[in-house]
Parts: structure tokens; C-alpha cells; sequence
């Protein structure tokens, strides 16, 4: 979740430090369990009395538990150094906004709830001021100037927010990667983690963005993944915003996305994997001068999804697969200028589908379908622009009373495609009327 203006003037970020404190006693107390166990139990019964199958297992185990406390106390206290780093780093940045909104209004800007700035100096003159003021010949150009110079406040605090919405993210990714164990010492995956780095500046960088080339093909590639982790958050309502309020809960045993491309001139190879498993439910409602919205949803169960894509010029395909195994439920209806939505779906059991494409120019068609192990329904109708400015018709309607499943359309239509194809068309008509003027001339 993006942090906004609203989130970052009223986080109170001094329990990070109590937390950090209780993570590190929590640490110490895992080093203490490590020796007790390895003196009192692991120790003893290795006095060489006990022989055989039983004692090797035994002993087996023991090892893996000894390796398991000394990874849960080097997890702790790695948990309780980025917490430490967390609250410095986000108190600094926050003061940093909280003091260029003190900045701002002290020179008579006005700061609202979104974070806008608006210059109310000329508020304060007496009414004759303000009526001299209005006859001024310059009068237009000062109220200009007073837009212009309240705009460059509010991209100041818009920047000063997005920098702690990054030391957020840097935070998330950091702690995530601390209680991710992907070794196989102790229990083996999925235990405490040995080796996770205190190191917020470290252990908070964005994975790295592989790029490669090969002849004519260049390469680019991203991976991410975490888990197991808990969480929930809550925010609103946020009038000046326009947001009603949203709430969220997860409990993921684990998560892992990756992406990839192979471009070559005209040619583009693109595709892109996830998969995921846990339990997560959602609710979230807002009203903006861009229209309204509201959706709940609830997830419990495994789903994994792979997708790719070829273009060479104005022309592609595409292919989707998708499968689940667990129960879900939802519901989301909105209206604006970005489109319309409306849908609600309730399933237990599991699914598989695949759905597949072609466009031309920007015009695109396309299907899906799913097959149903279980009990379940769903109908939607969605009209939306996504963030390139394509729009997209997606009905879908399925049941199952035990055996069944669902068929969909999907219609894409990008004007900047279809623009670049008629560009692209138009310079070669002339490319062609200028070859035929040429073998004309040359008869002559």
C-alpha cells in the first residue's frame, strides 16, 4: 500500500522502538534456549548409553532444533536492528515533511489533508488592501505567480512523502527477506533464518533489474519473493483524498513473482509468472471527483498464475494460464472516468483456465475459459483504462454446482497503438507515392 500525504502526518512511529527493544530480548533469550538445550537434552542423551536406529533419528532432530534456536535468535536480533534503522530513517523523513508544511504556512501557504498547498496571504489585507489589490494592473500576473509558487510547495511535500513512502517499501522488503529462510539447515526451508542481514541500507535495496545482450536480443529480467509473514493495516476515512477507508489482513506461508523479456528490433518476447499461498481478505471504498468505488474480498487457499506475450510490430498474441485450490468470495462495483466495474464471485475447490489473444494495430480479441472442481459462481462486467491508456471490455459468467466452469471476452482497445499504427501506415503510403513519383519521372 502506497503511503499518502494523510499516512505520513499522523504515523505514529515511536512503537518501532519499543518493538526493537522486544526483538532483541526475544534474540538474547533464543541464545539462552540454544545453550540450555544443547547442555540439558542434546548433550545428555549423546552420553553414549543410548544406541540404534531411535537415538541416530533422535539425535537427528536434536541437531536440526540446536541449528533452528541459534537461527531464530540471528533472525531476532537482525528483525530488531532494522526496526531500529526503520524508526531512524522514517523519523527523519517525516520531520523532514512535517517541517516543509511548517515552512509553507508560515510564509502563508495553506496545507490541506491531500497535501496541496494554497496561497492564503491575500486573505489576511484589510478591505481597502484587498480593494486596491483587485485594481492593481498587475493584479492578474500576482495571482499567477501566487499558483505557480503554490504548486512548487505542494511538489515539494509530494516529494518529501514519496521518500518516506520509499524508506517504507525499503522497510517491507528488508523484513520480509529477515523471516524468509531459504536454506536448507535445520528443519530446512521455511525455518528461522540464519543468515538474515540488521542492515536496513542492505537488506532494503530493490532486487536488482538483470539486463543482458546477446547478438541482436537484449534481455531483462526480475524476481521477488517472501514469506511466510502476518499483517494488517487500516486507513481512513481521508475526506480530502476522497477515500471512504480501506482494511487489510494476510497470513502468507509464501510468495514469489518473476518477469522477463527477450526484445529484438520489432520483436518483443514478454512474460511473467506469480504464485502464492496463504490467507489475505480486503475491504476498501473511496468517492473522487474521478468517480466512485468499493470492493470486498476474501482468499483462503494456493494460486499460481503464468502469462506471455509475442509482438513483432503492430501485431500480437498473447496466452494466460491460471489455476487455485482453496475458497474464495468477493464483490466490487465502481463507476468513473476510468470505467465501470461490477462483479461478485463465491468458489470452494479448485480451478484451471487458460485464455488467449490476438491484436492488430491496437484492436484487440480475445477469450478465456475455466474448468471447476467444486461448488461456486460468478458474473462480472468491467470497462476500464489501465495505466497505458488502453481500454478494456472483460464479461465473464460461470457456475458450478459441483462440475462446471466460466467463458469470458476480452476487447482491448489502446488509442496510442492504434495512433502509432496510423502514423506508421501514413509514412509509408508517402514512402510509397514517393517511389512512384520517382519511376514516373524517370520515364520522362
Amino acid at each position: 500500500m502506497t503511503l499518502n500525504y494523510h499516512d505520513v502526518m499522523t504515523a505514529d512511529l515511536s512503537p518501532l522502538a519499543d518493538v526493537s527493544k522486544a526483538w532483541k530480548k526475544m534474540g538474547d533469550r533464543f541464545g539462552e534456549l540454544k545453550t540450555d538445550y544443547e547442555k540439558h537434552v542434546q548433550s545428555v542423551l549423546g552420553n553414549g548409553n543410548w544406541q540404534g536406529l531411535a537415538y541416530g533419528t533422535q539425535q537427528q532432530y536434536a541437531s536440526a532444533t540446536a541449528v533452528e534456536f541459534g537461527a531464530a535468535k540471528a533472525e531476532a536480533l537482525a528483525v530488531a536492528s532494522l526496526l531500529t534503522d526503520a524508526h531512524t530513517e522514517l523519523t527523519r523523513l517525516q520531520k523532514a515533511v512535517k517541517d516543509l508544511v511548517q515552512d509553507a504556512e508560515e510564509k502563508d501557504y495553506k496545507v490541506d489533508g491531500s497535501g496541496k498547498a494554497t496561497y492564503v496571504g491575500y486573505d489576511k489585507l484589510s478591505e481597502q488592501e484587498k480593494y486596491a489589490l483587485h485594481h492593481d494592473p498587475d493584479y492578474s500576473q500576482l495571482m499567477v505567480d501566487a499558483r505557480e509558487k503554490a504548486q512548487g510547495w505542494t511538489d515539494g511535500i509530494a516529494k518529501a512523502v514519496k521518500a518516506v513512502d520509499e524508506a517504507d517499501q525499503s522497510v517491507k522488503r528488508a523484513l520480509a527477506r529477515a523471516t524468509s529462510d531459504v536454506s536448507g539447515d535445520g528443519i530446512g526451508f521455511g525455518g528461522f533464518n540464519a543468515s538474515a542481514v540488521g542492515d536496513l541500507a542492505k537488506a532494503g535495496k530493490p532486487d536488482p533489474k538483470g539486463t543482458a545482450k546477446t547478438g541482436g536480443w537484449v534481455s531483462e529480467g526480475d524476481s521477488e519473493a517472501s514469506g511466510p509473514g502476518v499483517g494488517t493495516s487500516a486507513t481512513g476515512p481521508n475526506i480530502g483524498a476522497g477515500k471512504l477507508g480501506e482494511a487489510e489482513a494476510h497470513a502468507d506461508l509464501g510468495r514469489a513473482t518473476a518477469e522477463g523479456s527477450l526484445t529484438n528490433g520489432p520483436m518483443k518476447l514478454a512474460g511473467d509468472a506469480e504464485a502464492y499461498a496463504g490467507a489475505k481478505g480486503s475491504m476498501a471504498g473511496g468517492i473522487t471527483n474521478e468517480g466512485i468505488q468499493g470492493e470486498a474480498g476474501a482468499f483462503v487457499g494456493g494460486e499460481a498464475s503464468s502469462k506471455g506475450r509475442a509482438d513483432l510490430g503492430p501485431v500480437g498474441v498473447y496466452g494466460r494460464a491460471e489455476g487455485m485450490a482453496g475458497a474464495k468470495a468477493g464483490a466490487n462495483a465502481g463507476a468513473g472516468v476510468e470505467g465501470v466495474q461490477l462483479g461478485g464471485e463465491a468458489f470452494a475447490g479448485a480451478k484451471g483456465g487458460l485464455a488467449g489473444g490476438a491484436d492488430v494495430g491496437g484492436i484487440g480479441v480475445g477469450g478465456t475459459v475455466e474448468g471447476w472442481a467444486g461448488p461456486g459462481a460468478e458474473a462480472s462486467l468491467n470497462f476500464s483504462k489501465d495505466t497505458d491508456g488502453a481500454w478494456h471490455w472483460k464479461p465473464e459468467v460461470g457456475l458450478s454446482p459441483g462440475l462446471g466452469g466460466a467463458v469470458g471476452l476480452e476487447v482491448t482497445v489502446d488509442p496510442g497503438k492504434i495512433a502509432d499504427t496510423a502514423s506508421s501506415a501514413a509514412d509509408a503510403l508517402g514512402d510509397a507515392a514517393g517511389w512512384v513519383g520517382d519511376g514516373v519521372s524517370s520515364l520522362f
